[in-house]
């Protein structure tokens, strides 16, 4: 179990609807190796982005269990579960969600500050992660004078910077021009193979899901 990162075993999800009940996911079966890219695609209103949710913790399966890093997530208590995510899940969304009255370093260092790290500590390893992807000179920026490639670099780079088992990306490049994603693309795969992290990505680019290691498809909830 040391290699698997996230696991997943009979989860379902559904919500109800005025009476009606709607099966959003039925009976997923999922694990995530260490280091292992996975692409998760599907069409518009698969479930591929509550998936991703289940997965990170931020939703209860209906039914089913998910282990993150070990540890089966149904058995923590919400103060307990978002210290776990934390220390073991990155997060990458559509929308970058930087805190606009902070700088780019500052919202890098946010989650290395909530695991403990010192100010010093926090800012040394931002600064480098952001240098890594090319913001060395943007640090005190703020989200509202960078462009929107610089900015989702910038969530990148802070849900990287904790070293995380696993990142779950969720269509990170959708607001962009297909130049400024390819960088992105190729800055998130950069630092992959540098920290070792896994990566699942929900995409709707072909050419991205070619490059992960397994491409799974979401058809009427469920996973193949």
């Amino acid at each position: 179990m040391n290699d698997i990162v996230l696991d997943c075993k009979n989860v379902s999800k559904s919500f109800t609807d005025a009476d009606l009940e709607i099966d959003v996911l039925q009976q997923i079966n999922l694990t995530i190796k260490k280091g292992e890219r996975v692409a998760i695609v599907g069409s518009s209103g698969a479930g591929k982005s509550t998936l991703l949710h289940l997965l990170g913790g931020l939703d209860t399966a209906t039914t089913g269990d998910i282990w993150i890093a070990g540890k089966r997530i149904g058995d923590l208590n919400q103060t307990k579960l978002g210290s776990w995510r934390n220390l073991h899940l990155g997060f990458v969304y559509q929308f970058h969600h930087l805190l606009a009255e902070f700088t780019a370093l500052e919202n890098v260092c946010m989650p290395l500050l909530i695991k403990g790290l010192s100010t010093s500590e926090a800012q040394d390893k931002a600064a480098t992660i952001l240098t890594q992807i090319g913001l060395g000179k943007r640090l005190k920026h703020k989200p509202g004078e960078l462009s929107g490639g610089e900015r989702q670099r910038a969530a990148v780079a802070r849900a990287l910077v904790t070293e995380p088992s696993c990142v779950l990306a969720d269509e990170p490049t959708g607001n962009l021009d297909k130049h400024t994603a390819e960088q992105v693309y190729e800055r998130i795969l950069e630092l992959n193979d540098v920290i070792g992290t896994s990566l699942v990505l929900v995409t709707h680019a072909p050419d991205l899901a070619k490059r992960m290691d397994r491409t799974l498809t979401l058809i009427d909830g469920k996973l193949c």
